[in-house]
């Protein structure tokens, strides 16, 4: 936990460090490596070629973050907590997260359309974004961060209370090759879908755990936590990942918007939402953190009561 706490700082105060110096972009490297170099070829290849990459991708992450444990056994307790701290906190980003939805908040106040769209499209989103509307910039906006908010911060500490930062990093690594090469269309349909579908059993419990989150914070950032609970029974089935819908519902209930991707899904009710809807996520997804964070620090001294 001491190490936990060292992340959180460090995450708050320093952010994200550069990506040559960040291990996402070599693990980024990697993948992109192994998708350069995988023989095209019928689905049955690629899907064998997907697997064999994540693989390779997972067995180089786990023997970097136990021989960096080992190194760190050596290192003085200081210098080895920050150390450890430093590498749990580049396996998740509340700041970065945070950061780059105000960035896309900003731009749409002052009435920067295409900055706005720009700032989407560079940190937050896949989709295109050259011809949306300021509703549904927002709207990409608020959906990832509901949606990252597991990817970027519950999911990986799930992993790191559970297995410690070899755990994390992991969950790190699927996640990254997921965002990478986990799309349903082309060759990556097929060298993407191992990826994928571990990315998916991964995120199962997290998502979940994510929108309980932004349900119990609801009510301290002025949002609506009934509304939160039934729009995210209602709709978190709507779109085709089985777990990015869960936290969006939730928060798309707990502002009271609608989040829409065209063609793709609808959640919640009422109107897209604008910057000072965005406001309101961005304190319901504060909370929602705090709690997760929280509910951390609480865990250990729960199991060992209830074993007591």
């Amino acid at each position: 936990m001491t190490v936990l706490a060292v992340a959180v700082l460090l995450d708050l105060l320093v952010g994200e460090p550069p990506s040559r110096w960040h291990p996402v972009a070599w693990i980024g490297s990697l993948i992109a490596a192994g998708r350069r170099r995988s023989p095209p070829g019928c689905p049955r290849v690629l899907l064998v070629s997907g697997f064999v990459l994540i693989t390779v991708v997972l067995a180089v992450t786990a023997t970097a973050t136990l021989l960096a444990g080992r190194a760190l056994a050596l290192v003085p307790e200081p210098a080895a907590l920050l150390v450890e701290g430093w590498l749990l906190k580049c396996a998740f980003s509340l700041r970065g997260l945070f950061d780059a939805v105000e960035l896309v908040r900003g731009h749409l106040v002052v009435g920067d359309l295409a900055g706005a769209r720009r700032e989407l499209g560079l940190h937050l989103v896949s989709r295109p974004t050259d011809e949306l509307s300021a509703g549904a910039v927002s709207s990409g906006a608020v959906e990832s961060l509901g949606e990252n908010l597991t990817d970027s911060w519950v999911a990986p500490l799930c992993f790191f209370v559970l297995g410690g930062l070899t755990a994390a990093w992991l969950y790190r690594a699927v996640n990254t090759a997921d965002a990478m090469i986990g799309y349903r269309h082309g060759e990556l349909d097929f060298l993407g879908r191992a990826s994928a579908r571990l990315d998916d059993v991964l995120n199962f419990v997290p998502a979940r755990l994510a929108a309980l989150a932004l349900i119990a914070a609801s009510p301290l950032a002025a949002g609506s936590a009934a509304g939160a609970w039934r729009i995210l029974r209602r709709d978190a089935r709507l779109t085709a990942s089985p777990n990015a819908g869960c936290p969006m519902a939730a928060m798309a209930g707990a502002v009271g918007v609608t989040l829409e991707k065209p063609g793709h899904y609808r959640l919640g009710t009422g109107a897209l939402p604008d910057p000072r809807a965005i406001d309101r996520a961005l304190a319901v997804a504060r909370w929602a953190s705090a709690l997760v964070l929280a509910t951390a620090f609480l865990a250990p001294s729960l199991v060992r009561w209830l074993r007591a």
